[in-house]
């Protein structure tokens, strides 16, 4: 396992350059970095700063933002995956991030989820096309995202298994978990195959591994028995200084 940076809120209080950023994560001593959205970046500037550094982009999100469970909305998130496919071989991005959208109060759970899966699996087959994989995140419901229809690990795990396409795979963000009271021994069990990514940030605030209630030692001993090797993103909300936090971070996560 390696640390990735998500340098949409690590350096931004050093350095508002994105590709500055960038150089300031290699200079700590980290093998990747990450943000949210792209179509604000400049992309062929990240690209330079990276291709300088050697440091990796693990993923950057699908935008513009669109709905996985209201059909109306399927053709703009089409649209929206062919952009950022286009976007991630620009920047040499090693995953896509997509989410559910909003719960559709007058329709029935398993008819979105139905539309998810649908969806998702058009959007696979464009992924395999560019050799460049998406991840789908589950959300908490409970602090950030009220409203967004996929909040659970294990409906989140099903769809993937459901769309069957080795370009679509779970992010697991352990932050959005715990805040949804999941233990990641129980819903990884036996299916951690489908995860491509994984991202942390500590309970309760967001911020840096090592500041609030999280057993890190533990959820880091689940990920390394499962056999996880990939990125890490460091996806939280500094309290201070990044190079402080980040050592907090590394300190609590043993990585």
């Amino acid at each position: 396992m390696y640390l990735a940076a998500c340098i949409e809120w690590l350096f931004a209080a050093e350095h508002p350059s994105f590709p500055d950023r960038i150089h300031a994560a290699k200079a700590a001593g980290l093998k990747a970095v990450e943000f949210h959205l792209w179509r604000d970046k400049p992309l062929d500037d990240v690209r330079r700063a990276l291709d300088e550094t050697g440091v990796q982009l693990a993923s950057m999100v699908v935008e513009p933002r669109r709905s996985l469970v209201d059909p109306a909305q399927h053709e703009e998130f089409l649209a929206a995956v062919r952009d950022s496919l286009q976007a991630a071989q620009r920047t040499g991005a090693r995953a896509l991030v997509v989410a559910s959208g909003f719960t559709r109060p007058e329709v029935s759970r398993q008819e979105q989820h139905e539309a998810a899966v649908g969806v998702l699996k058009r959007a696979a087959a464009l992924a395999e096309q560019a050799g460049i994989p998406l991840v789908l995140e589950p959300l908490n419901t409970r602090v950030e995202h009220p409203g967004m229809f996929l909040d659970s690990t294990a409906e989140g795990l099903d769809m993937v298994e459901e769309v069957g396409s080795p370009n679509l795979r779970l992010l697991y963000d352990m932050y959005h978990s715990t805040v949804m009271e999941e233990d990641p021994a129980q819903v990884l069990a036996g299916r951690f195959h489908l995860v491509g990514h994984v991202q942390v940030a500590d309970v309760p605030g967001r911020h840096q591994p090592g500041s609030g209630s999280v057993d890190w030692a533990r959820y880091i001993g689940i990920l390394r028995e499962l056999g996880y090797t990939g990125a890490v993103g460091l996806e939280y909300k500094p309290q201070g200084p990044t190079l402080e936090t980040l050592a907090t971070a590394r300190a609590a996560l043993g990585l």
